[in-house]
């Protein structure tokens, strides 16, 4: 292919925000998204909830794409009662983006997927999450951060093979994981950091937040990875 790879990346489904005068229902992603893929050489296009039948449409116009974060998959999608520490759900981006990851599964597209994006994919082949977890957001709408260390020999390690600190903000995790997935990376404290199918086209989750850091590393692999 020629030119820049476009990269579908997912957003929220807001009602009431505000930004001038007005006060409306929005479709919105954090700025440092498409930042992220800009800067990592791909083109940037948004991705709001739609009705999962057109999932299969809107990835086949893509050269990879990128689950974003966001609230807590609601745990009847993998066979759970929500816990005491688990959020409202958002059923129809739950919906939406399980249907964008088949469908990029399926089709072979390149895909990435963080923190949530991350647990989705995790669900989306048959795992399990933990629905929560302490150490992981300290305080309130701030992102901390830790170390991470790769897996040698996975895709996630090509990419970034030494220990980093990474930019975080969750509090769930994986727990059983997905069929044909690997762990690729792991906090101190043996979370993990980061997952992978390690045979077939790229695809790969971190549990971490790369657009608020400056490691563009990942995304360049799945832009890479795209541009194929």
């Amino acid at each position: 292919m020629s030119g820049r790879p476009l990269i579908g990346i997912s957003t929220y489904a807001e009602s009431g925000v505000r930004w001038g005068v007005w006060q409306l229902d929005a479709a919105l992603l954090p700025a440092g998204y498409p930042r992220l893929v800009q800067r990592a050489g791909g083109l940037a296009a948004m991705l709001p909830p739609d009705a999962p039948q057109h999932a299969a449409a809107a990835v086949a116009r893509l050269d990879g794409l990128v689950i974003a974060g966001g609230p807590d998959v609601e745990p009847v999608h993998y066979g759970a009662e929500p816990g005491p520490r688990t959020g409202p759900p958002a059923r129809a981006r739950d919906a939406w983006e399980l249907a964008l990851i088949r469908a990029a599964l399926e089709r072979g597209v390149p895909l990435l997927g963080i923190c949530r994006g991350m647990q989705l994919l995790n669900v989306a082949l048959g795992g399990a999450l933990v629905q929560h977890i302490d150490g992981h957001a300290e305080v309130p709408g701030v992102f901390g951060r830790h170390p991470v260390k790769p897996v040698p020999g996975t895709r996630y390690a090509d990419a970034v093979p030494e220990e980093t600190s990474v930019p975080t903000y969750h509090h769930q995790a994986v727990d059983r994981l997905g069929t044909g997935l690997i762990p690729s990376a792991h906090a101190e404290d043996g979370t993990v950091e980061a997952i992978e199918r390690p045979d077939g086209p790229w695809v790969v989750g971190v549990q971490w937040h790369p657009e608020m850091g400056e490691d563009e590393r990942v995304v360049h692999a799945l832009i890479t990875a795209a541009g194929v």
